[in-house]
């Protein structure tokens, strides 16, 4: 930093102060203090959706990986006792279908939802920082214009014998002045047009999302329901009675009475 702009910090700081202390009063824009909470409101849930909208990809993943691990140990199960079984190829098309699904999210959903997702939203919260760049230089210049007026206003109640410093106060006012205003009504015309874009923006992204959310559940319903072929009628028929957990509980009534597991 320069000696001047270290200069002007300071003075900011000291005028920062002086506002606190009530010596120099502070001007209220509650125009500009209105728009500001509703970009700062954007801001955050931009990047809220960010990170949610990856936590979303990587749990897709996490899933169908998971799913994967799942079924690999389901065909060891039913592989081990009757390769030939119903239940052993009900277990292999299982673990066929769900590695095509785990598959399917690299090559067909990944890609595109970086690129329709992941990229635009990329793409916005990078304009956060310029634009809040731009209303910090507008809070340091409006700090400049505070104390410009607090020192006109100064020696315009109590004038000076120097007949210089009267002038000197006003131009020094009036150009802090002109330079404020001019930050402040770019930001207070240009803010809400920000915050309009964002539908437009958005909605080729929001498509897409649902459109890769109705593939992927489409394609697990497919897949998925091709393994039901290999279950019997009664399997299906019971499912449908709700007899299965009935089922479940006498096979465990059964483990029960096992010695190793705990009967006497």
């Amino acid at each position: 930093m320069s000696w001047s702009g270290f200069k002007k910090s300071m003075n900011r700081a000291g005028t920062t102060l002086l506002q606190k202390t009530g010596q120099i009063e502070r001007t209220i824009d509650r125009e500009f203090a209105d728009e500001e909470a509703k970009y700062k409101t954007y801001e955050k849930e931009c990047q809220v959706l960010q990170k949610d909208s990856k936590g979303f990809i990587d749990a897709m993943r996490a899933m169908t990986a998971a799913q994967a691990r799942l079924a690999d140990t389901i065909d060891v199960f039913y592989g081990a006792a009757d390769k030939t079984s119903e239940g052993a190829m009900a277990a292999h098309a299982y673990k066929r279908a769900v590695e095509e699904l785990d598959t399917g999210i690299g090559r067909e959903m990944e890609a595109p939802y970086r690129q329709t997702i992941m990229e635009p939203l990329g793409k916005m919260n990078a304009y956060f920082p310029v634009v809040n760049e731009h209303i910090t230089k507008r809070n340091k210049k409006l700090l400049d214009y505070d104390a410009a007026r607090s020192r006109l206003n100064k020696l315009i109640a109590k004038p000076s014998e120097d007949p210089t410093k009267l002038p000197k106060a006003q131009q020094e006012h009036d150009d802090a002045k002109e330079v404020f205003d001019m930050l402040n009504e770019q930001l207070l015309r240009e803010l809400p047009i920000l915050l309009e874009l964002r539908v437009p923006f958005f909605d080729p992204s929001f498509e897409a999302m649902i459109r890769m959310q109705c593939k992927f559940a489409e394609e697990g319903y497919e897949k998925l329901g091709a393994v039901q072929r290999y279950f019997t009628d009664s399997v299906r028929d019971d499912y449908a009675a709700g007899q299965l957990d009935a089922q479940v509980e006498g096979v465990l009534q059964e483990m029960r009475e096992l010695s190793i597991c705990g009967a006497s």
